[in-house]
């Protein structure tokens, strides 16, 4: 008869539940893909212990808190790319002293494997990481700067003829050809998709910057407009929400703070608007009818699809540049809308992009559609990743030099 322990049999106890090893590395997987996919205020911690089947309090003994999540993960997915172009730059045993081509190739592939491998949780530094403490967040600036100047330096010593300011912005260019595909979902072999980044991210360092032609703008330039103020209280609203949510973010925004931007208390707010999210998907469907209609415009003054891609290009690069705070909300708080109205707003980006789409493959017939909407991707998120470098800069050179790097997105 088998032994027992207070009325039990020892051999039909439950048996020892032990803690997994790598319990710290799995709540921070975790983690980073909630907070890439639902965003950092959506989850709780409670949803990331569940997930994991586990208990808050058992979660606790690895992070104080969801910021120190936040942190980790954030820190986690730039350290990734840090790590990777740091051990690619370094030669080894079979060329322990690469040339600058090579050096960027394996940079490059590394990059790409890196971001192939963690696509899921790899754009979480590029909109989460605005809710970073200003010396966290410099911390993660930092890193991805090294990240861009083991591209830059063997770009400077390749391309001689290059400025170290160009440099950085053709590294950048290369680093968002790479980093777009964690902004959206769409399906292809890896080795594909590594195939294609890969070329173009080489597209973009071998760009001819100094040859780009100023842009001719498609749109009044906003800051040579005369006129009139907007007076309409909804207008202001609008504009003033925005802004506010592009500084704040959209949690640490308030509607008394956007009704006093825009001159009126908080009860008159919602005279016009029903709540804060009523207010972001107003503001996102705005900025979709304004592009809408450029595109509209861009393809009925259009020739063939060739021409059609270099007018859309120079209307969106007007319109993002004019409105940047509006593109960078939009990739940063639409998962702050209530579940329909951020299938609405998805469904209609998906329209804008298939529009492109069709245009491309019709130039490259090479293409699959699924390659060209990698590619449309792409050139789309250059406005806003080196856009921010150029400070959104209205000028005609910039704009310009910013149609040469999505053009050559595009047309490889």
């Amino acid at each position: 008869m088998p032994q027992t322990t207070t009325g039990r049999s020892v051999s039909a106890a439950a048996p020892v539940r032990r803690r997994p090893k790598d319990r710290k590395a799995q709540i921070a997987l975790v983690a980073a893909q909630a907070f890439s996919e639902q965003g950092y205020h959506a989850v709780g911690v409670d949803d990331i212990a569940a997930t994991l089947g586990i208990s808050g309090p058992a979660l606790y003994r690895h992070f104080p808190n969801k910021y120190a999540l936040l942190v980790h993960a954030a820190m986690g997915t730039v350290g990734a790319l840090r790590s990777a172009s740091d051990g690619a730059s370094e030669g080894d045993a079979d060329d322990p002293d690469p040339t600058p081509e090579a050096r960027l190739d394996r940079v490059l592939r590394a990059l790409i494997s890196t971001t192939v491998e963690n696509r899921k949780t790899g754009g979480l530094y590029r909109w989460e990481g605005r809710y970073l403490r200003p010396s966290d967040r410099d911390l993660m600036r930092a890193e991805f700067g090294a990240v861009t100047q083991n591209i830059a330096r063997p770009l400077l010593e390749l391309r001689p003829d290059v400025t170290e300011r160009d440099s950085v912005i053709l590294s950048t260019a290369a680093l968002s050809v790479i980093g777009s595909i964690t902004a959206h979902r769409a399906a292809l072999a890896n080795r594909r998709i590594e195939k294609l980044l890969l070329d173009t991210a080489w597209g973009m360092l071998r760009c001819d910057l100094a040859a780009a032609p100023p842009a001719t703008t498609t749109i009044d330039d906003p800051s040579t407009q005369r006129g009139l103020a907007v007076t309409s209280k909804r207008e202001l609203l609008l504009s003033e929400a925005v802004k506010i949510f592009n500084d704040r973010g959209y949690h640490e925004s308030s509607i008394e703070e956007i009704g006093a931007a825009a001159g009126i208390n908080a009860s008159s707010v919602y005279r016009h608007f029903p709540s804060k999210a009523d207010l972001l998907a107003a503001a996102f469907h705005r900025a979709a009818d304004r592009l809408a209609m450029g595109t509209a415009a861009a393809l009925g003054a259009s020739a063939d699809p060739e021409e059609a891609l270099s007018r859309l290009s120079a209307t969106y690069i007007d319109l993002a540049f004019a409105h940047p705070e509006v593109l960078s909300v939009y990739f940063a708080e639409i998962g702050n809308l209530p579940k329909q109205e951020r299938t609405n707003l998805r469904n209609v980006q998906r329209l804008h992009v298939e529009e492109w789409v069709h245009l491309l493959t019709a130039v490259r017939p090479e293409l699959s559609a699924v390659e060209a909407r990698f590619l449309v991707h792409a050139a789309l998120g250059q406005t806003l990743d080196v856009g921010r470098l150029m400070h959104f800069d209205t000028g005609a050179k910039a704009r310009g030099r910013m149609q040469t790097l999505m053009l050559t997105v595009l047309h490889g």
